[in-house]
């Protein structure tokens, strides 16, 4: 695995309805980076992504839907002569406490309809490094999670949603500077967890 990301994918959904929703904290965290690295994301129809890239790494905010993420990941891939361990995926864990963070250097999908699409496209490769941020889950007696993860932050969780993307930010820009393996030490800790 390579010790630096050479992409680094946020996934979400495309379209207005969509942005502020739990479920897009991915882009959230490729937008807020793209800023910090002074970086502008365009939109590249050849591989239904916006794109931009900046000090050696490409930012990615796939252009399809959630469930089709793997289409524009893999294109991209191929099309940088990268191999999936250079990657790394933000996305939403609605299983995480809001804000809480889970780096790792590989894996399955847990469920995750974006990262099933992009393991799928990549041929079953399940080698590429996933940061997890937590979105919470409303303990509601059968409430469906498509609704939860489609729904905007609630007023009393805008604040930590926000600065769960600046936590998500910082994670990705660790890895970029210091590696994954040093990244995971430092912010793979529970939130609370002594330092």
């Amino acid at each position: 695995m390579s010790a630096r990301p050479k992409l680094v994918v946020g996934l979400g959904n495309p379209g207005k309805e969509y942005a502020g929703t739990r479920h897009n904290i991915g882009f959230a965290v490729v937008d807020r980076l793209a800023v910090k690295l002074d970086c502008s994301l365009r939109k590249r129809s050849k591989f239904l992504a916006e794109v931009g890239e900046a000090g050696g790494v490409t930012l990615v905010k796939p252009q399809t839907f959630m469930n089709r993420s793997g289409v524009a990941v893999a294109g991209l891939v191929n099309w940088l002569k990268l191999v999936p361990a250079d990657m790394l995926v933000v996305v939403d864990d609605a299983d995480l406490p809001l804000g809480q963070l889970r780096l790792r250097e590989s894996g399955g999908s847990g469920g995750h309809n974006g990262l099933r699409s992009i393991i799928e496209a990549l041929g079953g490769d399940e080698e590429f490094a996933r940061l997890r941020v937590g979105i919470g889950r409303r303990e509601q007696a059968g409430a469906d999670i498509t609704n939860h993860v489609l729904g905007k932050f609630g007023a009393d969780e805008r604040e930590a949603a926000q600065q769960a993307v600046e936590d998500a930010v910082a994670a990705v820009e660790s890895c970029l500077k210091e590696g994954l393996t040093a990244a995971m030490n430092h912010f793979n800790r529970r939130k609370g967890d002594a330092s």
